[in-house]
């Protein structure tokens, strides 16, 4: 698999399967997203979850990937700290707000720093009419977090430290994203970092989960662990390793922008499951979400 990800690295088959690549985080981070949203809190969601991405990277980097070399280990180990940052920031966020609310601001503040990002570090230029696609999807973004705002009823009296935190966390989904990409495209293996990353980011909010365990307000059910734990697990794989491979294969901040279409699935996600309302205006702005992402992708 490696040796055919590489062979089609700035490709058009590489350009189309990073189109493939992100679209699928997008939903798979939406879903990943509403399960750390429901009766337990993010922090047990989130911990359960880990546990579980944890014990199935442990045979893959025994057995399935060559370990990292001299250096490439400091990138590995570099990633902890940026994603447990991530993943507090996100954690703070859902504890405070809606996640209607949050994941929107989330989720818009992260590609303008990941354009930018990826403008200085890869050398990637938009095209005028990409950057105005950009513009059009956060224009999408940021109208579907104030419609939210407005409306929702639930947790208004926390809103403004959930957005503060929202719009922290997606500076770090930015920071996050460039670093990864950057990591994926220096190991001569990609899977030897999606693998080492999945063990070694997963260790840190299993420690919280144990410390926690005793003062739990409500622990876990069997049932609640093996969909928040391993659906969840399997999710997270799906979500951050489609994206990580997509910026390998392509542009980083396509990739970033396409996954931000995420936005329109966690809409319908908060409908349909979480039983938050959707209304025509809530509709129209995620077609004009969906509309900058191919306005992203036809004016490359």
């Amino acid at each position: 698999m490696s040796t055919w990800i590489t062979s089609i690295e700035g490709t058009a088959a590489g350009h189309q399967a990073a189109l493939v690549l992100a679209l699928s985080a997008a939903f798979l981070h939406a879903l990943f997203g509403s399960l750390q949203k429901g009766r337990l809190d993010p922090w047990t969601s989130r911990g359960i979850m880990d546990v579980f991405m944890f014990a199935m990277a442990i045979p893959v980097v025994l057995f399935l990937v060559p370990a990292p070399q001299g250096a490439e280990w400091l990138l590995v180990l570099g990633a902890v700290p940026i994603h447990f940052a991530y993943k507090v920031g996100m954690a703070m966020a859902y504890t405070r707000g809606a996640y209607t609310v949050v994941y929107p601001v989330v989720r818009g503040t992260a590609p303008a720093f990941t354009v930018l990002g990826a403008w200085m570090i890869f050398g990637e230029a938009f095209t005028p009419v990409q950057i105005a696609g950009v513009a059009t999807l956060l224009a999408g973004i940021f109208g579907l977090a104030l419609y939210n705002l407005r409306h929702i009823v639930v947790a208004r009296d926390t809103l403004v430290p959930a957005l503060a935190f929202a719009v922290g966390t997606g500076a770090l989904v930015a920071f996050y994203t460039t670093y990864d990409a950057l990591a994926i495209r220096t190991l001569p293996n990609p899977f030897t970092f999606l693998a080492w990353f999945f063990l070694l980011t997963n260790l840190d909010f299993p420690a919280l989960l144990a410390w926690r365990w005793t003062s739990l307000p409500l622990r876990p059910t069997a049932t609640e662990v093996l969909r928040n734990g391993f659906l969840g697990a399997l999710v997270a794989y799906g979500s951050f390793g489609s994206v990580m491979l997509a910026t390998r294969l392509d542009k980083v901040g396509e990739a970033a922008v396409l996954r931000e279409t995420s936005t329109v699935f966690a809409a319908l996600i908060g409908w349909l499951v979480l039983k938050e309302t959707v209304g025509p205006r809530r509709i129209a702005l995620m077609t004009l979400i969906a509309l900058g992402a191919v306005i992203v992708e036809m004016g490359g």
